[in-house]
């Protein structure tokens, strides 16, 4: 049990046997009586993302989550192929816990998994990850008042929008979080 003055984004609570992770938190005092925490929470299972407010020094459950860095190793028909880099142990993942992190997974790559009860529940990737470009339209710059962009296909296969200059072959910079491209390598 946690008081709710202690909720930080990442943290993980038992709502009515439900899991639900914090992903944006705020301590808000108001003119007339106690102070409340505004939270927005995301359900671990389903994403389903829903606003909920506590009042202050409330005691609320938490959910022990173990985080581990785990190697990716290759996807199969069962899911994608984790192992543990302290003890070597292999670990399948199902493909809708993965997520759109497939987008951005290498092999031997890091990613940290965060378990509940041996059950994996999520992965987090690094804020960014290095590329390469496999395919790419030639850039033509004409007339605009503005950087033009095009698509390009990286190795895992996903399409993103990188600026005219990039050309096949070329490793760039990627924001894992929404997929948007950062900088050439």
């Amino acid at each position: 049990m946690i008081s709710t003055n202690d909720i930080h984004n990442g943290t993980v609570l038992n709502l009515d046997g439900q899991l639900w992770t914090v992903i944006w938190f705020q301590h808000h005092k108001p003119g007339k009586g106690n102070t409340v925490v505004r939270t927005k929470l995301k359900h671990v299972l389903t994403g389903k993302v829903v606003d909920r407010t506590f009042n202050s020094d409330v005691k609320i459950e938490d959910a022990q989550v173990d985080r581990r860095e785990m190697a990716y190793l290759y996807h199969d028909t069962d899911g994608y192929i984790f192992m543990d880099t302290t003890d070597y142990s292999q670990m399948t993942i199902p493909d809708d816990v993965v997520g759109d992190a497939k987008h951005f997974l290498l092999e031997n790559g890091t990613a940290s998994v965060a378990l509940h009860q041996d059950v994996p529940l999520f992965i987090e990737l690094p804020s960014s990850v290095e590329l390469e470009i496999t395919y790419t339209e030639p850039g033509l710059q004409g007339d605009r008042s503005s950087a033009g962009t095009k698509p390009a296909t990286v190795e895992t296969g996903y399409q993103i929008q990188v600026p005219l200059f990039i050309t096949t072959g070329e490793r760039v910079k990627v924001d894992t979080r929404d997929g948007s491209y950062i900088s050439r390598v």
